[in-house]
């Protein structure tokens, strides 16, 4: 036996749901609403959209690989570490970095000191020249020894700088913040700079820089190039991220057939990562559209309606609803052009109930 909290709830619904799709419902109860907050719809251009799936990558992302022969000595971050532009990634063994260059700073010391003795010598000689005690021979051979003086000293000031940035290698930074999302290597472990290549030691990419890669068959490029517009949907469609700016590949995949379209992401927070499958809603069209504000749409189980206010009151109407677009929604059947719907749908469902129960709104 049902109790008697079921039943009243039972007629409450019941009640409710009397006006649903009756477009004239009788006014012997009801007197004209007060000035609820209602907007007349009204048919609007809205694009035809068709949706494929795509993919979220980071526009800034790298493989860090090493550029000396070293032991790893220390691993700052793991992975899914979020890290800040500059950060220490690898810290390397840097022994055998500060011997060489230690050595390179002595040649260099070595190679100033015999240049500056050649360039005193020559100076020396060429004062001589020019009052004929010598011999054009004997000046040519002491301006060589100067010049190649000069040339070993470029040379071992070459090689420090080379020492050096090996030695600048034994410490590698983020080169921009993001989140580490892989890690090659262990403390402790040998890497090689190559051959045949560098060894991969962490994998970095930025968050807040995004974008979404989608294929998307031939026969729609042209409707994409034309429009330019799409959205991703996030929430079944319930809420929508535009694309700030749209790129079309100039070349179709020859095994697929299909064009890679690339849509960059706003900056801030949309709740989307990398590696994440979207569905993307592209604009291949126009058409008038019915529309009404989402906000005003009521839930009743497994009705969807609106409460549409005329001379006669309020009532609530079911309808069949299509595309959302960005906060409206498109209205295939149940509500007519120039209808007046409520915005409130709460305060417009309270003043249905006190109308209905005699009580003055």
């Amino acid at each position: 036996m049902r109790s008697v909290p079921h039943l009243v709830a039972l007629s409450l619904v019941v009640i409710a749901l009397a006006g649903c799709g009756n477009r004239n419902p009788p006014a012997a109860t009801q007197s004209p609403p007060p000035a609820l907050a209602s907007v007349v719809v009204h048919a609007q251009t809205a694009h035809d959209e068709q949706v494929w799936d795509g993919v979220v990558e980071a526009v800034n992302q790298a493989t860090i690989t090493a550029q000396t022969n070293a032991r790893v000595l220390e691993l700052p971050h793991d992975v899914n570490d979020i890290v800040a532009k500059g950060d220490v990634l690898v810290r390397f063994t840097d022994v055998e970095q500060k011997s060489a260059r230690s050595a390179a700073q002595a040649q260099v010391a070595s190679a100033a000191a015999t240049y500056k003795e050649a360039a005193a010598s020559y100076k020396r000689i060429d004062a001589v020249y020019a009052k004929g005690f010598i011999s054009a021979a004997q000046m040519d051979q002491q301006r060589a020894q100067r010049d190649a003086a000069q040339a070993a000293l470029a040379s071992a000031r070459a090689q420090l700088d080379q020492v050096g940035q090996a030695l600048d290698y034994t410490v590698l930074r983020a080169p921009y913040a993001g989140i580490i999302t892989r890690r090659y290597v262990q403390v402790g472990e040998a890497v090689q700079a190559g051959p045949p290549s560098p060894q991969p030691l962490i994998t970095i990419q930025a968050l807040d820089d995004l974008r979404v890669n989608v294929q998307v068959p031939q026969s729609a490029v042209d409707a994409i190039r034309h429009f330019h517009a799409a959205e991703v949907l996030l929430g079944g469609g319930a809420r929508r991220v535009a694309a700030s700016s749209i790129s079309v590949f100039p070349y179709a995949d020859p095994n697929t057939h299909t064009f890679n379209v690339r849509l960059q992401l706003p900056a801030g927070d949309t709740g989307l990562y990398p590696g994440m499958t979207v569905k993307v809603a592209f604009a291949t069209g126009e058409a008038k559209r019915l529309l009404v504000p989402a906000s005003a749409l009521v839930q009743r189980g497994e009705l969807l309606g609106v409460y549409v206010l005329d001379e006669h009151g309020a009532a609530l109407r079911q309808l069949r609803i299509g595309h959302r677009y960005a906060d409206q929604v498109e209205v295939l059947a149940g509500l007519d052009d120039g209808e007046r719907v409520a915005t409130d749908p709460a305060a417009a469902a309270r003043w249905l109930t006190e109308s209905r129960h005699g009580v003055a709104p």
